[in-house]
């Protein structure tokens, strides 16, 4: 079953830019490192030491920053330029949670923006691409049985 193309109205990203970035950052934190501690999430958090990283849903003008260390991903904003900026709108993003899309296609379609350290960019791409999205395959048993 294939995701609709569904992108959200011009107005609702000016209200989602207007949110506190909290709790959608506290949400992703949570759930990578609950990945992390399931063994889910194949990282060598090594590799994310002190980096800092965005991830940007265009259409719902939400942008998610938060760090790293050798242990874990932090719940923790931050100035500047992150080293990693995903963007996409929310519906590609899904897609690839949902493996309907893998990062390179999206990436290539001009779908998903991967900007700042190249090295960080493909590791991530390659962990993203890895990653067996324990929710992808409820949804689509929901879906079929409704």
């Amino acid at each position: 079953m294939a995701l609709p193309e569904i992108v959200l109205p011009a107005w609702a990203g000016k209200i989602g830019g207007k949110l506190p970035g909290r709790p959608p950052r506290f949400a992703l934190v949570f759930a990578l490192n609950t990945m992390l501690k399931r063994g889910l999430l194949p990282a060598d958090m090594s590799l994310f030491d002190g980096k800092k990283f965005e991830i940007d849903v265009l259409d719902a003008g939400i942008k998610v920053r938060f760090t790293a260390n050798a242990e874990k991903f932090i719940d923790a904003d931050f100035f500047g330029t992150p080293d990693l900026r995903l963007a996409a709108n929310g519906i590609d993003f899904m897609r690839m949670m949902m493996r309907e899309e893998d990062p390179d296609t999206l990436f290539f379609n001009r779908k998903l923006q991967i900007e700042g350290d190249t090295e960080l960019g493909l590791i991530t791409k390659n962990l993203l691409d890895s990653v067996d999205w324990p929710f992808g395959d409820w949804f689509l048993k929901r879906q079929m049985s409704d």
